[in-house]
């Protein structure tokens, strides 16, 4: 498809919370109007949502957080009525581990606050996580959370719903158009500039995930947001992992397994990872992860390795996401999810097609996830992260 010289939106970046944008858009009536959908890639959702590890959880520790899952999670077991594509929406569990009083306490609250936004996520004694996992060695699990309705979901399934719908009501989707630079004139976007050609517009969504702080500085737009570097692997099939095995995440080491066909998906955060976009796999790091998987799960020791590699979280300083608008006039943002994007894709893409639609999130309200609340000292701290 060749890049159309105007636009009336133009959406920089082609991941789940760009697709989710465009088919919203399009969708809440905005489809006899000019919507661009740009990826930097060849192929969409290649970015930071084709390398997560699909999982999606009602388990967070702040209301708005809870309430985006609230709504996003639905919306993914709904999406193949309403999208038209399977996307393999697994419901696991999610079961979190805490090795230490401090996580303890702080889960016990947390359950407390989902339960009372009508999560029905359990809090769990040691012995009852201890019950619950025969193939790890928690000797050391104080306590644990698990609700059966988190699990995983396919990214690319998700991505490529949402682009093929929203080409269906006349989106224009273009791969391989990398923006260069955005020009804005009298504090107002007026164009952007792209390896494909420019395209007039006065209106940007910047959803380019790690990439988004780029983007801002071409505009002008400061934007908090740094990329780190996060690996996994899977492994080989292993016939002792049961079907109804859950997403486990062994939390003070920020450690977690979920099964992965007939074997597992194992990562595991690196604390002293630098901010940057390297993408390569750690190797040393790696094994560590494994070592570290290997004490929790003897029976990783007689496992393979299927296949590797990294991805970029896009992290906030409260690790909150940033949604609407900016200083400069008709470029907003929906960017910063710090590790939790790809579950909470479908209503952000939504809450942006009635930011720019309606001027207004219904939804849910977001607006005190705004870009000023840096500057203003209104930060809201995300625990449940890893």
């Amino acid at each position: 498809m060749n890049l159309p010289k105007s636009a009336d939106i133009v959406i920089i970046g082609g991941g789940v919370m760009g697709a989710s944008a465009a088919y919203h858009l399009a969708q809440c009536g905005i489809a006899a109007r000019n919507i661009v959908l740009l990826e930097k890639e060849n192929f969409f959702g290649q970015g930071a949502t084709g390398r997560c590890a699909g999982g999606v959880r009602y388990q967070f520790s702040t209301e708005i957080n809870i309430k985006l899952s609230l709504e996003s999670l639905p919306m993914l077991e709904r999406f193949k009525d309403e999208i038209g594509q399977a996307v393999n929406y697994r419901q696991c569990g999610y079961l979190l581990v805490a090795t230490n009083d401090k996580d303890a306490s702080i889960f016990k609250r947390n359950v407390a606050l989902q339960n009372k936004l009508g999560v029905p996520t359990q809090l769990l004694s040691g012995d009852e996580v201890r019950a619950r996992l025969p193939l790890m060695k928690f000797d050391d699990a104080i306590a644990g959370t698990f609700n059966q309705k988190d699990g995983t979901v396919d990214p690319n399934s998700v991505v490529m719903g949402y682009v093929n719908a929203a080409q269906k009501m006349g989106v224009k989707a273009i791969t391989g158009a990398e923006v260069t630079g955005i020009t804005v004139s009298a504090g107002e976007v007026e164009e952007v500039n792209t390896s494909l050609g420019a395209v007039k517009t006065r209106m940007i969504l910047n959803a380019a995930g790690p990439w988004v702080s780029q983007i801002g500085q071409m505009a002008g737009v400061q934007i908090p947001v740094i990329p780190l570097r996060r690996q996994m692997f899977t492994t080989n099939p292993l016939k002792e992992i049961p079907e109804d095995f859950p997403f486990v995440i062994d939390f003070a080491k920020s450690l977690y397994f979920h099964r992965e066909g007939e074997g597992l998906l194992i990562g595991m955060s690196n604390q002293n990872e630098r901010p940057g976009y390297d993408q390569s796999v750690d190797e040393d790091f790696e094994l560590a992860n494994l070592e570290a998987a290997i004490e929790r799960m003897p029976l990783v020791e007689k496992a393979s390795r299927a296949s590797h590699w990294a991805g970029l979280y896009e992290v906030t300083p409260d690790a909150h996401p940033i949604f609407g608008n900016s200083d400069v006039k008709g470029f907003t943002l929906c960017a910063g999810f710090s590790g939790h994007g790809f579950m909470h894709g479908p209503i952000a893409g939504k809450l942006m097609s009635e930011i720019i639609s309606d001027g207004k999130f219904s939804s849910v309200d977001v607006s005190m996830l705004d870009l000023k609340r840096f500057e203003e000292g209104r930060l809201i701290q995300e625990y449940n992260v890893v």
